[in-house]
């Protein structure tokens, strides 16, 4: 089927003329074609969402698994733009350590967990809807301090902007020139608040995010809010009672076709392929993260009996093991301050816990050392190392 998503426009810039895309406002026309593949691939991802969304009903503690699941998306999705931090990285940060790469890196990726936490919050105790005004406050908080404080937080693009290449005329993509914006923009909120009857959530976050990145409406951090959209539009729908679906680590190691995937877009009108990719990577993720949730579950029983095998020295030190729970990197003193017991006991309960394998000091020094739950923190950064 022929389809024809946008069309060239010229453009100039500085005496060089270059042809610019600009997006035809979605649904698709004609109509998408849900032949049988798609209807299962879409079927196939539902299911394993729902399953997704059901586990964190069965979790003992849901906010500690949102918490780490949260992290782990920022992280990625802010790896694919070439950040080079890890989860440790934010951890240490989070904590007022100094992380082992650049602080502008880490920092990118903490403003990605408050800009989610921020568009979360609005959408749920402030009944706001997703909206045009949401995306220009999600992107303040994600660009505020460090590289991004330059780059116009907040504010849609007055200017040409471009991917790849020194100019617009050496690009790889053009996104719509400054007097077409509006247009584009206008249409997208209004895809946004379209009915959910009209439309699977599913489907309308996989036309969103391919129509946000190529809008491309922000001098900087593109990327990450597109992303970051496909989170809050399933929780906005309702598919999604929390942010758990983490879809940058299927990004991320399809980095590549997940590129192609856009310009096969705007390209050639097929949308369908698009979500065929989208909806794989929304089974494949849901399934791996609800895998990653029973490892950790059976993890910490092991792990709680190999504590509460030390006899009279189990009590301290099963509250301290319950810290590196919920933050699998902490030093003494964050312990000490958060269970009122003192230093002394801390440090001999993580002794034990030393002791028992469960935690490993990583900063080789004497003094301000901070520990890790290796085994937990293993699972958790899975497929999280940087590019």
């Amino acid at each position: 089927m022929e389809r024809v998503a946008g069309e060239y426009v010229p453009g100039n810039l500085g005496g060089s003329r270059y042809q610019a895309y600009v997006p035809k406002a979605l649904p698709p026309d004609p109509a998408l074609d849900f032949g049988l593949t798609l209807v299962a691939s879409l079927e196939r991802a539902n299911q394993a969402l729902g399953r997704l969304d059901g586990i964190t009903l069965m979790l003992p503690d849901p906010d500690l698994f949102l918490y780490q699941y949260v992290r782990k998306e920022a992280l990625l999705s802010s790896q694919i733009e070439g950040t080079q931090s890890s989860l440790s990285d934010l951890l240490l940060f989070e904590l007022d350590e100094a992380p082992g790469v650049p602080i502008d890196d880490v920092e990118e990726v903490s403003n990605y967990v408050a800009a989610l936490n921020h568009g979360l919050q609005r959408i749920r105790e402030d009944d706001f809807p997703l909206s045009l005004r949401l995306i220009r406050e999600i992107h303040a908080v994600l660009l505020r301090g460090g590289r991004g404080a330059n780059k116009t937080p907040g504010e849609f693009r007055a200017g040409q902007n471009w991917i790849g290449g020194r100019a617009p005329t050496m690009a790889a993509f053009v996104p719509p020139p400054p007097d077409r914006l509006d247009e584009c923009l206008n249409g997208f909120e209004r895809f946004l608040h379209s009915p959910k009857e009209r439309m699977s959530p599913l489907i309308k976050a996989a036309l969103a995010h391919v129509q946000f990145e190529t809008i491309h409406p922000f001098n900087d951090g593109n990327g990450r809010v597109g992303r970051l959209l496909i989170a809050l539009i399933l929780c906005a729908e309702g598919v999604l009672r929390e942010p758990s679906l983490y879809l940058s680590l299927y990004f991320k190691t399809r980095r590549q076709q997940y590129y192609d995937q856009f310009d096969n877009v705007r390209r050639t009108g097929d949308w369908e392929n698009w979500l065929r990719f989208f909806l794989d990577g929304v089974e494949s993720t849901s399934q791996q993260a609800v895998e990653t949730a029973q490892k950790i579950l059976k993890l910490f029983a092991a792990d709680r009996e190999k504590v509460r095998a030390l006899g009279r020295r189990a009590g301290n030190t099963l509250q301290v093991f319950e810290q590196f729970i919920r933050r699998p990197i902490l030093d003494a003193p964050t312990i000490h301050n958060a269970l009122h017991i003192t230093p002394p006991t801390v440090r001999a309960a993580i002794a034990s816990l030393h002791e028992l394998k469960l935690l490993n000091e990583i900063t080789g020094q004497r003094r301000n050392r901070f520990w890790v739950y290796e085994g937990y923190y293993n699972l958790l950064s899975e497929g999280a190392a940087p590019l």
